[in-house]
C-alpha cells in the first residue's frame, strides 16, 4: 500500500530538516516497548529496564498504542520551522482544539488515517460505539485508551503529556544529549543533498521510489495515505530510535513529516576494514548462515539451538562465539538462560560498512 508525497512546483523549497526531541522520545518509547525489532535501541532500553521506576514502566505500557506502528500525529512536529525544545512541543499538543486532538487520536488507536468502517451513517460523523467495538477488536490496551479518550479529552491530553514530560526527565534527556551532536551532523548531510538534488532526497530513503506523471514520491508502507507539497510543508526528522523504520506521518493542515532512521555514530569514525572482515568471515560458513536464519525468527538459548541443529551445546557455543565477535548476534538473560537473537541492524550494515571501509 503506498503513502504518496506529490512534488508540485518547486517542491525544494517546502522541504526542510528539523530535529525533534519529542519525535524521538517517542521512537524510544515504541522501541521500549518491542526491543526486539529494535536492536539499535537496545543499549537504552537496558539501562531503561534496569533502572526506572517500576510504576514508569507500567504507564509507559498503557500509552504504548500511541507510538505504535501507527503514531499519533501530533507525536511528531505540528508546525514548520525552528526546532523546538521538549517543552515547547508539548506546548503545541496542548493548544490543539480537542476535535483534532480526539481525532488523531483515534487514528493512532485504530491505525487508520480516516474513520473508516467505524464511521456514522452521515459523512464527517462517527459513531462512538463502533470506535470503541473497533478498538477492542484490535487489544484491551487500546481499548481502555479510547474509553478514556472520549469520558474525557481534554483530562486524556492533560495525562499524556505530564506522562512524556516525566519520563524525558527520568530516563530520556541523558539520551537526547548524547544523540544530539549525531542527528545534527546528519541533519546538516541531508540539507546539502537537499540543496543538490532538490525534492529527489526524498526518493533516498528507505521504500521509497521517484515517480512521474505527476512527479511524486512512493512510500511503500502498511496504509494508504496522499498528501501535495504544493499545499502543505515537509519536514524530514532525523532519528536514532525509529531504526529500522521509516515514519511517514500527515493530517489535513499540517506539515507532512518524514522520521528517517539514522545510525549511531554518525560522523564519528568508520569500522576498520578488519572489523568488517570478521563479520563477513563469520557469515562465511552455512551452518551459520542457518543459524542466522533461526534467530531472525525468535531467540534462542544454547542448548535449544544445539538441539535444533543436532549437535553438541559445546559446539553450538563455538559457532555463535564467532557471530557474537563480529557482531551479528546479541544477547539477552531471561532467568538464568541466556538467548541468543540476531541484530538485523548489524547484518544489515554490513555492506555500508564495506564500502565505507574501502572508502577510508
Amino acid at each position: 500500500m503506498p503513502v504518496v508525497i506529490e512534488l508540485g512546483p518547486a517542491p525544494e523549497f517546502r522541504i526542510s530538516t528539523r530535529l525533534s526531541p519529542l519525535a524521538e522520545l517517542c521512537a524510544c518509547l515504541h522501541a521500549l516497548d518491542g526491543p526486539r525489532h529494535h536492536p539499535a535501541s537496545r543499549r537504552w532500553v537496558g539501562a531503561v529496564l534496569q533502572g526506572a521506576d517500576e510504576r514508569l514502566l507500567e504507564r509507559a505500557a498503557r500509552w504504548a498504542p500511541l507510538w505504535g506502528a501507527f503514531r499519533a500525529r501530533y507525536l511528531l512536529p505540528l508546525t514548520a520551522g525552528p526546532e523546538r525544545d521538549l517543552e515547547e512541543e508539548l506546548a503545541e499538543v496542548a493548544r490543539l482544539d480537542e476535535k483534532t486532538f480526539t481525532e488523531m487520536t483515534e487514528q493512532a488507536l485504530v491505525g487508520k488515517n480516516s474513520h473508516g468502517p467505524w464511521s456514522g451513517a452521515r459523512q464527517g460523523t462517527r459513531s462512538p460505539e463502533g470506535f470503541l467495538a473497533r478498538v477492542r477488536q484490535i487489544s484491551e490496551r487500546r481499548f481502555a485508551l479510547g474509553v478514556r479518550l472520549l469520558a474525557d479529552p481534554s483530562g486524556f491530553r492533560d495525562a499524556l503529556t505530564a506522562f512524556l514530560s516525566a519520563v524525558a526527565e527520568e530516563v530520556f534527556e541523558a539520551e537526547w544529549t548524547r544523540l544530539r551532536g549525531i542527528l545534527e551532523a546528519d541533519a546538516r548531510v541531508r540539507s546539502h543533498e537537499q540543496a543538490r538534488y532538490g525534492a529527489r532526497v526524498l526518493a533516498g530513503f528507505p521504500t521509497a521510489r521517484l515517480e512521474q506523471d505527476p512527479p511524486r514520491v512512493v512510500f511503500d508502507k502498511l496504509y494508504n495515505a496522499r498528501a501535495s507539497l504544493a499545499e502543505t510543508p515537509c519536514l524530514l526528522v532525523p532519528s536514532l530510535h525509529i531504526n529500522p523504520h521509516l515514519a511517514v506521518k500527515h493530517y489535513p493542515g499540517y506539515p507532512v513529516v518524514v522520521q528517517y532512521p539514522v545510525r549511531d555514530g554518525a560522523g564519528a569514525e568508520q569500522p576498520a576494514l578488519d572489523t568488517v572482515v570478521r563479520g563477513l568471515r563469520a557469515l562465511d560458513e552455512p551452518l551459520r548462515i542457518r543459524l542466522c536464519r533461526a534467530l531472525l525468527r525468535q531467540s534462542m538459548t544454547t542448548t535449544e539451538l544445539a538441539t535444533q541443529f543436532e549437535m553438541t551445546p559445546p559446539q553450538m557455543s563455538r559457532h555463535l562465539r564467532k557471530l557474537r565477535e563480529a557482531g551479528m548476534v546479541h544477547t539477552h538473560r531471561q532467568g538464568a538462560r541466556v538467548h541468543y537473537q540476531l541484530d538485523e541492524e548489524a547484518v544489515r550494515n554490513l555492506g555500508v560498512d564495506l564500502l565505507a571501509a574501502l572508502h577510508r
